[in-house]
């Protein structure tokens, strides 16, 4: 492997990490917005005003319209991360706290290099997989231990945005390396507007829209960073640095969520939350040596 391609993969890393950095406190926002905002609204209105702001930078950029073969892409990005993993999460975030939440999605690093794998053809080493599967055991073990032994009931819509959301990585990353990020998260919200406006016009009508500030601050940061502006890094990272090596940066993503449950809904944080944060950012850096043939 020649130099220049460690500085893009190095570079991917890097991007990756914003992201992901800016997808951690996801979770603790909606859980302030569906305190008092009906959780499908919360999702599908982040949706729309995303969508409003992706139509604006894509009128800037005057970006081509996508190729039939990008729209199908597209169409999949949109069902996973658009619609699916912000829906499933706003339901889970009304019953279980963010820190319990931001566990279970600590297995999204192993779906998304499974997707990889299988959709695009990457071809992890054994390591990698070993190294993916100890450190998705120990966020799926530390998830049983807050749980008092057990899952919760609304830990299968978490799972089920796992999945959402590991489809959409994947597909939205490897769109990205024709399209770039900034395009593929904005056509994807764009495309998705016919079926998102008038169901979210209905939410409003139907359950209201009042709502404390606070709550109104935790839908503004998952409409503008959490929906739009964290993808221009994910998507780019994900393109330079291969789905399934940049996909281990969310190993850490609970335990950045744990720390802003603790700051921003003074959820509980303990020295072995850190214990566990220590272990799972060991096994990420293992997993970043291991072989991975794209």
């Amino acid at each position: 492997m020649n130099g220049s391609s460690l500085t893009q993969e190095t570079r991917g890393m890097w991007l990756g990490t914003i992201g992901v950095a800016i997808f951690s406190l996801t979770l603790p926002f909606t859980r302030m917005a569906v305190a008092e905002l009906n959780p499908v609204l919360v999702a599908l209105g982040r949706a729309v005003v995303a969508a409003l702001a992706s139509a604006l930078l894509l009128w800037w950029l005057d970006a081509p319209r996508p190729t039939r073969t990008q729209l199908r892409a597209l169409i999949v990005t949109a069902l996973g991360v658009v619609i699916g993993f912000p829906v499933l999460s706003s339901i889970a975030m009304r019953y279980v706290p963010a820190s319990h939440g931001a566990i279970v999605i600590g297995v999204l690093p192993l779906a998304t290099a499974v997707f990889g794998a299988l959709r695009f053809g990457e071809r992890p080493s054994l390591a990698f997989w070993l190294s993916a599967l100890a450190g998705s055991a120990l966020v799926v073990a530390f998830a049983v231990w807050q749980g008092g032994g057990a899952l919760h009931a609304a830990d299968l819509a978490l799972f089920g945005a796992v999945v959402a959301a590991a489809m959409g990585y994947a597909e939205g990353g490897r769109l990205s390396q024709s399209m770039g990020g900034q395009q593929v998260i904005s056509w994807a919200l764009v495309l998705s507007m016919p079926v998102l406006l008038p169901v979210t016009l209905w939410l409003c009508w139907h359950y209201g829209v009042e709502a404390s500030p606070r709550a109104w601050i935790g839908f503004g940061y998952v409409s503008i960073f959490s929906m739009f502006i964290g993808f221009f890094f994910w998507y780019k990272g994900l393109a330079l640095g291969g789905i399934a090596r940049v996909g281990q940066v969310q190993l850490v993503q609970p335990f950045l969520t744990l720390i802003g449950a603790a700051l921003i809904l003074g959820e509980t944080l303990d020295a072995r939350n850190f214990l566990f944060a220590i272990a799972v950012i060991a096994v990420v850096a293992v997993g970043r040596r291991t072989a991975i043939r794209r």
